[in-house]
């Protein structure tokens, strides 16, 4: 019964920690996007937009990346069988990519409080969708718990990545296009007049 509650405390931690990783590179995106906007707008957004960071960065996520370890582990060490499952090694393995995704998260959030931004808005959506990535692999693992079907299962992952990728490539060429289209109608706007 007390491997239940672990168990229900570690899914509960490992929400928490991907609604955070999600919504903080948003955060990042829409940092980056109001760093370049002209004064006063790029200070009152990009002043809010890192206080919105902090508090979700140090209040949930990094709270809930380490609730998602202590009991991660603690199921590892109540039922230690989990560990001569092969399908167990390569969530591992995800989730130690994950640890550093989430340590990445952190390099750039330090750049933008110093006021850097060093990845454009449109290579932190890219990144963003690495987290997305991760998630499909580490519940399909958890779920399917089996590594026999591993070659199809990453085939689909990669397929996946890729429509998450080309999806990122559409949006960014739709956003182009309309900011070209805006100016065009300002001017016959003005030529009606």
């Amino acid at each position: 019964m007390e491997y239940n509650y672990i168990k229900a405390l570690h899914v509960i931690f490992v929400v928490c920690w991907f609604a955070g990783l999600f919504y903080i590179v948003r955060l990042f995106i829409y940092t980056a996007e109001a760093y370049g906007k002209e004064e006063p707008a790029k200070s009152i957004l990009t002043q809010q937009l890192l206080v919105m960071q902090k508090k979700l960065w140090f209040i949930i996520t990094w709270p809930s990346a380490i609730g998602t370890i202590i009991f991660g582990t603690w199921m590892l060490v109540e039922n230690p069988v989990l560990l001569h499952q092969p399908w167990m090694w390569l969530k591992l393995i995800f989730v130690g990519v994950l640890i550093l995704y989430h340590l990445q998260c952190h390099v750039i959030y330090k750049q933008q409080t110093a006021g850097l931004y060093k990845l454009s808005s449109f290579k932190l959506r890219l990144f963003n969708e690495l987290a997305t990535v991760l998630l499909v692999a580490i519940v399909f693992l958890v779920i399917v718990k089996s590594s026999s079907g591993l070659v199809w299962g990453m085939l689909g992952l990669f397929m996946f990545a890729a429509l998450l990728m080309g999806g990122v490539f559409v949006y960014k060429k739709q956003r182009k296009a309309i900011k070209e289209i805006k100016p065009k109608d300002a001017e016959q706007n003005i030529e009606h007049l």
